[in-house]
């Protein structure tokens, strides 16, 4: 938020409220292919795979449209850019019930995932309402939005089993219109546009807004984001079937259940933008990464039945999760994936205050190709490796391989704001005999033996973590 500019708290209030409730809509829609896609796949007889494609293509036009969209949002502000989008993605959910085929499915699907990319607008738009000690709580609060796939999840069953999809749809457009109209009529346009409009300063161009992508910290952050927002985002597509399929549940029942793994991998994003203002966000994102390794390695262990030679003849027993286990376990992952989805953009507004539309958007537009590719993923490895399992041993290896990266770039980052820490580290005794051979050395007229110069501090324009 621009310093110079004052704006009252009744706005803020509204913006950053109406934003959430939104994004909230928003992304209702854009999940809605989690429920209804189990019944189009029914009436279509797709495979796993088409199935994967299906739910993962809303993701996929939401995911690539957000660089574009929250490079607008900076130019022309993220209030009509918002209204705009979802007047577009409304009439494309209520074009689905006119669609006959798998591709015309797939053709409708591209414009519902409009939906999707009002998440880098809305990023772009509120942080630009609050100062930067409260951005990491405020984008915490706007992006627990995530919870309109919980909202899916609990009423599309109820109205798709008594009305049909399609009713699900037509309801879902006009809750999208109802929501830009009064999106449009209640805020404001953000403080640092309404001040370029007073000054008559022109929309930076398009190639400058796109500079900080040269960096790789912008890269890093959206690998960080392809497993916390894609990840979460392709379980809440297929958790539902995966209850389904695994353990014998009903639609409605495993609608609801699924929402046991969205609602706390959206609300407690606002405890993750809270907790990486007051502890810092690398910290956060050390809990989430470790917390997941935990949960997708218990998650990953597939159904085995093991038979033991024993003492009185073969003993046969299975090891497999249970439902509650599973149920507690995939809690725990959204759980900590929401840390995760607020400490990622907590640092954005931080190291790219003027850039974060175009900073957000491609960390955004990377975080929702892993809804679309990893849903599309799973369904292959289904259809491959024929182990429900499978997903979860994919989610593993990702969040392992985020993990490893991001403790390596921090450890490199300390090295080089602290060169003393590349010096070697000996036992006392090695140190105390290092300290003799230099003195004798002295004593001899020896030249000291000096360690060599630390290299220089690392590239120019990447600012410290």
């Amino acid at each position: 938020m621009n310093s110079n500019v004052s704006v009252s708290k009744g706005d803020q209030s509204r913006a950053l409220w109406l934003s959430t409730i939104a994004f909230t809509t928003c992304f209702a829609a854009w999940t809605i292919f989690s429920i209804i896609g189990v019944q189009i796949k029914k009436d279509l007889g797709l495979s796993d795979t088409q199935f994967g494609l299906l739910v993962g293509t809303p993701i996929l036009t939401g995911a690539l449209s957000r660089l574009l969209l929250g490079v607008w949002a900076d130019q022309y502000g993220g209030r009509i850019v918002t209204v705009i989008v979802m007047l577009l993605a409304a009439a494309a959910t209520f074009m689905l019930t006119y669609a006959y085929d798998y591709p015309t499915f797939l053709l409708a699907a591209l414009g519902v995932g409009l939906a999707g990319g009002v998440f880098s607008v809305g990023v772009s738009y509120v942080s630009k309402w609050y100062p930067k000690e409260k951005q990491g709580t405020a984008l915490g609060i706007f992006g627990a939005g995530n919870v309109g796939s919980a909202v899916t999840k609990f009423l599309a069953p109820v109205v798709m089993v008594s009305m049909g999809w399609e009713a699900v749809a037509q309801i879902w457009a006009l809750g999208l219109v109802g929501m830009a109209v009064a999106f449009f009529l209640f805020t404001k346009d953000d403080p640092d546009l309404a001040a370029r409009r007073r000054s008559g300063v022109k929309p930076e161009p398009l190639a400058a807004m796109l500079v900080p992508l040269k960096n790789l910290q912008v890269w890093r952050f959206s690998l960080y984001y392809f497993f916390v927002f894609g990840g979460f985002v392709a379980l809440a597509l297929w958790l539902p079937r995966y209850y389904m399929e695994v353990y014998g549940l009903d639609i409605v029942t495993a609608g609801w259940l699924a929402a046991a793994y969205s609602i706390p991998g959206s609300i407690f994003r606002v405890l993750g933008g809270q907790l990486s203002d007051k502890y810092g966000a690398r910290k956060v994102m050390y809990w989430t990464f470790i917390g997941s390794v935990i949960c997708t390695f218990l998650l990953s262990y597939p159904a085995t039945q093991y038979v033991v030679s024993g003492i009185h003849g073969p003993i046969a027993f299975t090891i497999a999760i249970g439902f509650v286990p599973f149920t507690i376990l995939t809690f725990a992952l959204g759980f900590f994936m929401s840390l995760g989805k607020a400490a990622v953009f907590k640092h954005i507004p931080v190291y790219y205050p003027n850039r974060v539309g175009a900073v957000g958007g491609v960390v955004g537009l990377i975080g929702g190709l892993g809804g679309f590719i990893l849903p599309i993923t799973f369904g292959i490895m289904n259809d491959l490796v024929g182990v429900w399992t499978s997903c979860f041993m994919l989610l593993f290896l990702i969040v392992s391989v985020s993990l490893m990266w991001m403790h390596g770039a921090i450890r490199v980052m300390e090295k080089r704001e602290h060169p003393e820490l590349r010096q070697p580290k000996d036992l006392p005794e090695v140190e105390a005999l290092r300290a003799e051979i230099e003195r004798l050395r002295a004593a001899q007229g020896i030249p000291t033996l000096r360690p060599a110069k630390p290299p220089a501090a690392g590239l120019a324009g990447v600012p410290a973590e």
